[in-house]
Formats: structure tokens, C-alpha cells, sequence
């Protein structure tokens, strides 16, 4: 099918006809390449401090090579254990319940990702970080799948969807593996949607993109609440907030109590009620990446002293 020459092409049309996920990605550089043009007349905006070029094409470069460019560390073929231990050469914290795809997204997020500021495709994941994503058909430990980044960000998500039942029930109790270590972020063994691939599914992708953060990148917006209407409608709710010296006499960091109550936690009370420290210490380690705060992350045993009675 010839996009450039059919008026009728349709999104139900991309969904059916994508058969490589190189085409997928030159759609999404043409989309936001044409959206930026039709805003701006131009393709190079200032985003803050930065100008960003959205013409294409755009860089391409594979998780694995991502993280070598930017830490210098190969992290091709290697196990947990390996992996654990470059987490602790390059001061990242990693803990027994991480499995490989964790491990790995620490580093590239802990390091790579805030080097990207122009547009670019993050490729070929390995296969431990995408479950429900259809092996490489070149290289089987590494699967069809993409991230667009632009300025530190991930703003879209796609690959080519396992359609293999034996594969997919195989990823299925790695998952259940993961879990039984502790990791609650872990996928269950779903017989329903296995029994479902066993019937036949065709070949097809799925593209998710953050229509928030395109937002934000062609306005010029730093919060995402000057692009949505909803949190700006929605009444304040005012809940009583123990003060900053309750969370201090718990042994929690002055720095990190501010990071406590944005997370819902606005009394010292609603701490203990936390059923599993490893899940919140891997929420506040995401929170302090994603915000780019620069806090020293806590150790697992810190946040289960914190959530102690």
C-alpha cells in the first residue's frame, strides 16, 4: 500500500496493513514532522532552554547500543547477576527483585535517557523488557519494538504483537517468575489470551502515543496541567498533612518528605499501611527519575525502617 498516493488511509488501515515496524516508525516521523509545520511552519521549535528539529528522519539506535554510547558498559548477553553489577559500578539502585528487563531499564533511564533531546527511536528491545512484544525476526533475544524520546521524554510506544501462543505462555511464566521474587509490577499467566492465540491472530502492531507530552513539546508547556483541562477543572481537595519533623523522626531524609506527600502519603499514619517496601522504594526511585530531581535514592531497607510501626 502507497500512503503517499491513497486520500483514503486510514488509522483502522495502518493498524491492518503494518507489517514492519521501519514503517511504523517512518509513519510517526512524517505525523510529527507535519505537526510541527502546521503549528509553527517550521520544523525546529525552542522548548525551553533547547531547540528541538522534528524534521526527519530521526535517529535510530538500539537499547543495547544506547546504553554502551552513553556508560560505556556492553551490556549484550549478560545475566541478572552481571547486570546487578554494572547497576552498582554506575551508582544505580538495584535490588534482588529486579529481573533483566528492570535492570536494564534502570540503566538506560538512569542514564541515557535525559541525553536525548532531539527525536529519537529508541529500537529493538530485548526480550526480558517487553512481554507482549513479537521476537526480532534478525535476533531472537531481542524484540520488534520502539520508543520515541524527545527531550528526556518517551512520547510514543510500538511494536509488533506476539502472536506466537507457545512464546507468549513461555513470557507469561518468566512474569510469573519475576513475581514470585517480589517484583509487583510483574505480569500473571493470563490462559484466556494464550487460549485466544492458539485460535490464530494475524500479524498486526500497536502504536501508543502520549498526545500530552506532543502537547507540551509544540507549545512550549513545562507542566503538563497547561495542556489538560481536567486537573484544572477538577475541585481541590484539601487532606489534613502531618508536618515535615513527623516524617523525620521516622528516619526519612528532610529532601525526600516533600517526594513522600506528592506520592499520596500526606501522614506518617498512611506510610504504615504500606504492605510491601520494595514496591514503594521502586516508586520513589521512579519518581525521583522521572521528576529529575537528583535525591540520592534510599536503599530498600531504609524504606521498609520508614514504613515500620
Amino acid at each position: 500500500m502507497d500512503r503517499n498516493h491513497n486520500p483514503e488511509f486510514t488509522v483502522m488501515e495502518i493498524y491492518v496493513a503494518y507489517k514492519d515496524y521501519n514503517w511504523m516508525m517512518e509513519f510517526t516521523e512524517e505525523m510529527i514532522e507535519k505537526v510541527a509545520l502546521d503549528l509553527h511552519g517550521k520544523t525546529k521549535i525552542v522548548v525551553g532552554d533547547k531547540e528541538i528539529d522534528f524534521k526527519k528522519p530521526y535517529k535510530r539506535i538500539s537499547m543495547v547500543d544506547s546504553i554502551k554510547e552513553y556508560t560505556g558498559k556492553d551490556i549484550s548477553g549478560m545475566d541478572e547477576a552481571q547486570l546487578r553489577n554494572v547497576c552498582k559500578e554506575l551508582g544505580i539502585a538495584a535490588d534482588e527483585t529486579m529481573g533483566k528487563g528492570k535492570l536494564i531499564d534502570a540503566i538506560f533511564g538512569e542514564k541515557v535517557e535525559d541525553h536525548l533531546v532531539q527525536p529519537t527511536f529508541i529500537i529493538d528491545y530485548p526480550v526480558e523488557m517487553s512481554p507482549l512484544c513479537k521476537k526480532h525476526r534478525d535476533n531472537p533475544e531481542l524484540t520488534e519494538r520502539f520508543e520515541l524520546i524527545i527531550n528526556g521524554h518517551e512520547v510514543c510506544n510500538a511494536y509488533s504483537e506476539l502472536n506466537d501462543p507457545v512464546d507468549q505462555l513461555e513470557r507469561f511464566q518468566e512474569q510469573l517468575r519475576l513475581s514470585e521474587k517480589g517484583d509487583d509490577e510483574a505480569m500473571f499467566i493470563d490462559n484466556d489470551f494464550v487460549r485466544s492465540l492458539e485460535y490464530g491472530m494475524p500479524p498486526t502492531s500497536g502504536l501508543g502515543m502520549g498526545i500530552d507530552r506532543l502537547a507540551m513539546l509544540m507549545t512550549n508547556q513545562p507542566s503538563i496541567q497547561d495542556v489538560l483541562f481536567f486537573p484544572q477543572m477538577r475541585p481541590e481537595k484539601k487532606d489534613a498533612t502531618d508536618p515535615a519533623e513527623k516524617y523525620i523522626e521516622k528516619g526519612i531524609p528532610p529532601e525526600w518528605v516533600d517526594v513522600v506527600q506528592k506520592m499520596g502519603y500526606k501522614t506518617v499514619e498512611a506510610l504504615k499501611k504500606v504492605e510491601k517496601h520494595t514496591r514503594l522504594h521502586q516508586d520513589l526511585c521512579g519518581y525521583n527519575k522521572k521528576n529529575k530531581l537528583g535525591l540520592k535514592n534510599p536503599t530498600p531497607d531504609e524504606v521498609a525502617l520508614w514504613i515500620k510501626p
